[in-house]
C-alpha cells in the first residue's frame, strides 16, 4: 500500500497524507489513534491509542533494513533497570511496489515531554540531580547489556570504516589512530528529543546495538555545546566514557558530522570547531 508514487528517500511524512497508514495501523492494533495528538516528522509519526498507550509508526526504504530487521524497539524489551516505555505490540508490512516497508510499535504513554522536541538547545533545561541519577543508571544498565545487535545511527549501521571514514573526511590532515577497540550497547540516538524532562525516559528505540564505547554520552555531550553548563554537566556526569580513547573517537566523529554542513550561524559551529580541536590535540599526544 504505497503512500505515494515518490521515491523512498524522498518521502516526508510532515507534509505526505498519511490518513490510509494510520488506518491500517489502527486496523492492525486494534485500536483508534488520536489525530489530535499526532507527532509528524519526516520519516516517522506518533500519536495517543484509545487505549491511553503511544503508537509511533516509521517508514524506512528496503536498502535501510538489514540483516538485523528493524525491530528495536521490540528488541529492547528484554533490556532491564532502564527507564524506557514498556513495548507491547508491533506491526510491519512492505509497501505494494517494494521500495519502502512500514513498522508501528504500541508502547507505554510517557506524559512527560522531550527536553527538546526538535532544533538546537539553546538555553539549559535546569535538570535536577534525580534526573542526571536516572539517566546514568539506565545508560550504565544498556552498557551492561548483551546484545548481537549492530546500532544504526541515522539509520546506518556503525562500523569501524564509517567512523573512521567520517573522521579523515572532516580533518584530512589529523593523522591519528583510529582503532576501536572498546564495543557496548548504545541508544545510538541519544539526543534531547529523545530524552525527556522533569522525569527522565528514554525514547525511540529503533536503531539500538552495539557501537563503540561513548557513541551515546558523545551525541548528548555535541547536542548540549550550544548550552556550555550543559555540556560541562554530561561530561561531568559521563566522564568514563568521553574520557576514554574510544569516547574521544565518538566526540570527534560527532563533530566530523556537524562542521562540513554547519552554517556558521549555527550556534554549534563554533564550539564545535574548538572541541574537536581540543580533542584532536589529545588523540595526537603519545599514549
Amino acid at each position: 500500500m504505497p503512500l505515494s508514487p515518490s521515491a523512498a528517500a524522498s518521502v516526508d511524512l510532515r507534509v505526505e497524507s498519511v490518513e490510509e497508514v494510520l488506518g491500517r495501523v489502527e486496523r492492525g492494533l486494534g485500536t483508534v489513534l488520536d489525530r489530535a495528538s499526532l507527532v509528524r516528522k519526516r520519516r516517522s509519526l506518533g500519536a495517543r491509542s484509545g487505549r491511553g498507550t503511544w503508537v509511533r509508526v516509521e517508514r524506512r526504504g528496503v536498502e535501510r533494513i538489514g540483516g538485523q530487521g528493524w525491530n528495536g524497539v521490540e528488541c529492547a524489551a528484554v533490556l532491564e533497570g532502564i527507564a524506557k516505555p514498556e513495548w507491547y505490540a508491533g506491526l510491519a508490512w512492505r509497501e505494494d511496489d517494494g521500495a519502502a516497508m512500514w513498522r508501528a510499535d504500541e508502547t507505554e504513554l510517557v506524559a512527560a515531554p522531550p527536553v527538546r522536541p526538535g532544533g538546537r538547545l539553546t538555553e539549559d533545561p535546569g535538570l535536577g540531580e534525580a534526573w542526571w541519577g536516572t539517566l546514568n543508571r539506565s545508560l550504565d544498565a544498556l552498557a551492561g547489556a548483551r546484545t548481537n545487535r549492530v546500532a544504526t545511527p541515522d539509520t546506518v549501521p556503525v562500523t569501524r570504516e564509517s567512523v573512521a571514514g567520517a573522521i579523515r573526511t572532516a580533518f584530512p590532515e589529523a593523522g591519528i589512530d583510529l582503532v576501536l577497540e572498546e564495543w557496548t550497547p548504545a541508544h545510538a540516538d541519544l539526543n534531547w528529543a529523545n530524552l525527556t524532562a522533569p522525569e527522565c525516559w528514554l525514547l525511540d528505540w529503533e536503531d539500538w546495538g552495539m557501537a563503540p564505547r561513548g557513541l551515546d554520552a558523545a551525541k548528548l555531550w555535541g547536542s548540549s555545546l550550544a548550552v556550555p553548563g550543559l555540556a560541562q554537566r554530561v561530561l561531568r556526569e559521563r566522564r568514563a566514557d568521553l574520557e576514554s580513547r574510544s569516547g574521544k573517537l565518538m566526540a570527534l566523529f560527532f563533530c566530523a558530522k556537524v562542521l562540513p554542513y554547519a552554517d556558521p550561524r549555527d550556534p554549534l559551529a563554533g564550539p564545535a570547531r574548538r572541541e574537536a580541536d581540543r580533542l584532536l590535540a589529545e588523540l595526537q599526544a603519545p599514549r
